[in-house]
């Protein structure tokens, strides 16, 4: 998987860079665009095209059935009866192709969350930068520590001012530290840990931009819904390292960008679906 981010990362990155100073909904349409028309040929190819075209003619001739008999009960039943078996059929056939199109709509969504999900931090603005240990850091870290208090030490860039020292809190085995960027960029702090130091990218801007908030040890769902950055060392005694970038808001419980990304790849779909000669 950690492959398959390497590969996606740049694809993303270099296709929404012209789009990184403008307006968020000019990306979006674009890529809604180009996974619509990644879906309407997926669709085409893996789904039985004749089939589903006899069933929506079942249904519309049962509909049709309803308005031509509609003072008969038992005809308006069985019609109903024929619709309802046929729509049954319908999302049957619909399954196979919805069952192949859901790991790469799955992998956009992943990549599209860390440039649209988080806003930027700015030159003063404060942020968290909090570091989770392993349960069995102890055995893992190289260095040993004090009391049960690891031995850390941040290392920040001069264009970051540390506005705390590191608080360390054993009921979580987290270790966090309070920040302040004072310039605009891309920074890399590094935490050392015992004997061994960890990095962590932290970008200052205000473009649309890929913004990791977490590094994450190796696990393959953790690379799935966090592939904006490459995984923690697999020895690392480290679960995460992360940066409180601020959300860009929500909402239903999705993030915006997420339900106006869904409704314009469904919006171009449809549109297009004739001029790809797709039955959907």
């Amino acid at each position: 998987m950690q492959i398959v981010n390497a590969i996606l990362r740049p694809i993303f990155d270099g296709l929404l860079m012209p789009f990184k100073g403008l307006h968020p909904l000019v990306g979006l349409t674009v890529v809604s665009l180009l996974t619509s028309v990644m879906m309407l040929v997926m669709f085409k190819r893996t789904s039985n095209q004749d089939k589903i075209a006899a069933v929506k003619a079942k249904i519309t001739a049962g509909l049709f059935e309803i308005r031509l008999f509609n003072d008969d009960l038992r005809a308006i039943f069985r019609a109903q009866g024929e619709i309802l078996r046929h729509n049954l059929s319908y999302l049957g056939l619909s399954l196979v192709p919805l069952l192949w199109m859901i790991v790469p709509i799955v992998l956009i969504i992943a990549q599209l969350q860390f440039h649209y999900g988080y806003r930027g931090l700015e030159p003063g603005e404060a942020a968290l930068l909090t570091v989770e240990l392993r349960e069995d850091w102890p055995e893992r870290l190289s260095g040993g520590g004090v009391a049960g208090k690891p031995a850390v030490e941040l290392n920040a860039p001069d264009a970051f001012r540390i506005d705390s020292p590191a608080v360390w809190l054993p009921s979580l085995d987290e270790i966090v530290w309070r920040i302040t960027p004072e310039k605009y960029g891309d920074w890399e702090v590094g935490v050392k840990l015992g004997d061994e130091e960890y990095s962590k990218v932290v970008r200052v801007s205000d473009e649309i931009v890929r913004r990791s908030p977490s590094r994450l040890a190796p696990a393959l769902l953790d690379q799935v819904l966090y592939p904006a950055e490459p995984s923690l060392p697999k020895h690392s005694p480290i679960r995460s390292i992360a940066i409180s970038y601020p959300e860009t808001g929500s909402a239903a419980g999705l993030p915006t960008w997420l339900w106006i990304f869904f409704l314009l790849s469904i919006v171009f779909a449809f549109a297009l679906k004739g001029r790809f000669g797709v039955k959907i």
